[in-house]
């Protein structure tokens, strides 16, 4: 395998990698950006994987499995936001105990529905979301350097990951050029003005956690029933607490989300590439070296290297509207 082989099979797992963290740090960027700290993403990742593959079990449908994903992942979002919205409790706490109750609670239905130690059964091909050939794609694989990047990295995916590009810009346009994004933003700003303009900040903000849930419900959709066969223990492997690295990384913007995303990925895709293998001069590297490579970089670049990065200013805190 040549250079520029190896390049389009890393950069092919890149993307691969990359789509369950553009989804989730979406999902983050509508709720903080409503003053939600959402710390259970990665519990809303786990509750929609278990869901739909379950769905997908059942009904041998992808797009069943992906409905049920996106229901369960919206209650579990509604979930965090009778605790901190309604009852005002603390945001962190609600979202850390989301987090624990689903890593517990998909373990348990799993062993209790199919017996399989947690995990769900293996899916068939037409249960699952298949990748898909671009037009021109086997025409023009035998053309260097312009086919091979085609026919690997752009084409040969499922529609779930074309759909991650396609939210970015969508999650921009609602976010900057729609009035519900405006007043989005406005209320995890300074809700005590919006509240004042007559708009209810309890319901922005339950808005904001519907539409977390619905891009999570996407993001346990794929890691579920596109990427992988079928749902096991603990799959979301900490992806959720990435996205917030990644959404943080990005300074709360669509557009520099997933270029983050896609370096998170780009680096995850190199460890697995790296495992085994010998660097020159050095020897074999233990792959934890580079599976930290991630978390090493952004503690770098947010020390001080991208400049303060400032969440909303009622992030994390419960409204209580004047009387």
């Amino acid at each position: 395998m040549d250079y520029y082989d190896l390049l389009i099979s890393i950069l092919g797992s890149t993307i691969r990698l990359s789509i369950p963290l553009i989804f989730t740090a979406l999902a983050g960027l509508f709720s903080e950006r409503a003053g939600i700290f959402d710390i259970g993403l990665e519990g809303k990742m786990l509750a929609s994987a278990f869901a739909a593959a379950c769905v997908a079990s059942i009904s041998g449908s992808p797009w069943a499995g992906l409905g049920a994903g996106i229901v369960v992942s919206v209650v579990v979002g509604l979930l965090h936001g009778f605790a901190s919205i309604t009852n005002r409790g603390n945001q962190i706490v609600s979202g850390v105990a989301i987090n624990f109750l689903m890593a517990g609670l998909t373990i348990v239905l799993g062993q209790a529905w199919f017996g399989q130690g947690g995990r769900t059964p293996t899916l068939p091909a037409t249960a699952r979301f298949s990748g898909i050939t671009l037009p021109g794609a086997d025409a023009l694989r035998d053309v260097p350097f312009i086919g091979p990047l085609y026919a690997n990295v752009i084409s040969g995916n499922n529609i779930l990951t074309y759909l991650a590009f396609l939210t970015v810009p969508i999650s921009w346009w609602i976010l900057y050029r729609t009035r519900f994004g405006l007043r989005l933003r406005a209320v995890g700003e300074n809700p005590g003005a919006v509240d004042t303009a007559g708009i209810s900040v309890e319901w922005l903000r339950y808005r904001s956690l519907i539409a977390a849930g619905i891009l999570c419900g996407f993001s346990g959709t794929y890691l579920a029933i596109a990427q992988s066969a079928a749902f096991i223990n603990n799959m979301s492997a900490g992806k959720g607490y990435i996205a917030l690295a990644a959404l943080i990384f990005a300074k709360w913007k669509p557009v520099p989300v997933m270029f983050t995303c896609l370096l998170f990925g780009f680096l995850d895709a190199f460890a697995n590439f790296m495992q085994g293998k010998a660097v020159p001069g050095i020897g074999e590297v233990p792959v934890q070296i580079f599976q930290a490579l991630p978390y090493i970089l952004t503690c770098i670049l947010l020390a001080g290297f991208i400049g303060v990065a400032k969440p909303p200013k009622a992030g994390g805190v419960p409204y209580t509207k004047e009387r």
